[in-house]
């Protein structure tokens, strides 16, 4: 269900400007009731949703605590870095394998 939910801001930035609590808040009420934008007579509903999810949000915001940043980059750029290393890691270790296997059977044969 929420594949489509994007994140708005990386989580370490320091401040959280109003445009991405409104943004996060219209994407979650988008996401719940299943309309991009309201019919006129949901309308009132939907825009006070909207604003009942901003307000628990600049909350919730405001009471977290982060405990250090992040040095880096992004987490998937961090952990997309980290895949290819071990797909580095894994080629290089079979083409040893390979390697090796090659030198043993030159070995049998002579």
């Amino acid at each position: 269900m929420c594949r489509s939910i994007k994140t708005l801001r990386e989580p370490y930035v320091p401040e959280v400007t109003p445009a991405d609590i409104d943004a996060a808040a219209l994407q979650y009420v988008r996401k719940i009731s299943g309309f991009r934008t309201p019919a006129p007579h949901n309308a009132e509903a939907f825009h006070a949703a909207v604003a009942a999810v901003a307000a628990a949000t600049a909350t919730l915001l405001d009471q977290l605590v982060v405990r250090g940043g992040r040095s880096g980059g992004t987490a998937p750029a961090v952990r997309a870095r980290a895949v290819r290393a071990r797909a580095v890691r894994a080629r290089a270790v079979r083409a040893r394998a390979v390697r090796a296997r090659a030198v043993r059977a030159r070995a049998v044969r002579d």
